[in-house]
């Protein structure tokens, strides 16, 4: 059993440097071709992919009437995306972005953090609100695709081999890039999760750390790949469009298929998510950019959510 999960976890770690590398290829290419900047195809392309494992499980949850599961999977998942992803990223590489940019793409994701937290406070999501979040996500999108950029994206060596294709080969590359990372991070999960259970570790602690860990791998390597070529926009981006996903698509589409009841205290999540998405923004525009500092600085507020709930204390 030991060796077929590595196995496993040998064939998901494949899967995901190259899909997180090509990815990235990919979409510059893309943003090149609709003159989009590399921080939106970050956000709407990328950020979409990456949200699908969640939206999967939300969506199954709510129609299992499994509020909880539905809505904890999101909260979590955007917990890991600024806590671990971009802190992970920034210890390899110092993610810029440019200062109008951040000031366009920030309230979105300001306004869509507080939005969760003001229809989730009362433990119940109704139809009606996961139609508003629908909404506003397809407003998000108008938003996101109105407006042309002249595209100064400098393709490195090596990065020719879209050159000249058109369109609709650029964005199957995307797309089956998208689906080696995601068929990735389910066999590192299986993987991993096998090895656990082999070393006799709780099934608790394998769905803290593995679990949460595996749904994080997507946005982990295409921001990793998009840090080490030199885009941090476009990883910075994959953050902000995926936990912007996670809240409008995930929740707004399981919460319209069934109201969502939540029987847990989830007050505390609510307000460690929102705080840490406004530490994000904040370290973020003191020099338009997260370094190592910040970087090590996001992986401890990760690390002591997951011991605080751990411990009970959260």
């Amino acid at each position: 059993m030991l060796i077929d999960s590595g196995l496993l976890i040998f064939i998901s770690l494949i899967l995901l440097y190259y899909g997180g590398d090509y990815l990235v290829i990919g979409n510059l290419w893309l943003a090149k071709r609709l003159k989009i900047s590399p921080f939106i195809i970050g956000a709407v392309v990328v950020g979409f992919g990456t949200s699908a494992p969640e939206f999967a499980v939300s969506v199954m949850a709510s129609l299992r009437g499994s509020g909880d599961l539905a809505l904890g999977n999101v909260i979590g998942s955007n917990i890991a995306n600024v806590g671990l992803v971009l802190g992970v990223t920034a210890l390899v590489a110092t993610l810029t972005i440019e200062k109008r940019m951040f000031k366009d793409e920030t309230p979105p994701l300001i306004i869509t953090s507080f939005i969760i937290v003001g229809f989730a406070w009362d433990n119940y999501l109704s139809r009606i609100e996961g139609f508003i979040m629908i909404g506003l996500l397809f407003a998000y999108l108008w938003k996101a695709f109105r407006t042309k950029e002249n595209s100064d994206v400098e393709l490195e060596e090596g990065q020719s081999f879209l050159e000249g294709k058109g369109p609709a080969v650029q964005t199957c590359v995307v797309l089956i890039c998208m689906v080696m990372l995601i068929s990735g991070a389910n066999l590192m999960v299986e993987g991993a999760t096998g090895v656990a259970r082999k070393m006799g570790i709780s099934e608790w602690f394998i769905g803290v750390s593995i679990v949460a860990l595996g749904t994080s791998l997507p946005e982990i390597f295409s921001s990793l790949g998009a840090a080490r070529r030199g885009h941090g926009e476009m990883a910075i981006g994959c953050v902000f469009g995926s936990n912007i996903f996670n809240i409008l698509m995930v929740i707004g589409a399981a919460s319209s298929i069934h109201p969502l009841s939540i029987g847990e205290e989830i007050h505390a999540d609510l307000i460690y998510t929102t705080v840490l998405t406004c530490l994000l923004l904040i370290l973020i525009r003191m020099g338009h950019a997260i370094r190592k500092r910040d970087g090590v600085l996001l992986i401890i507020c990760y690390g002591s959510y997951i011991g605080l709930k751990g411990a009970g204390i959260l």
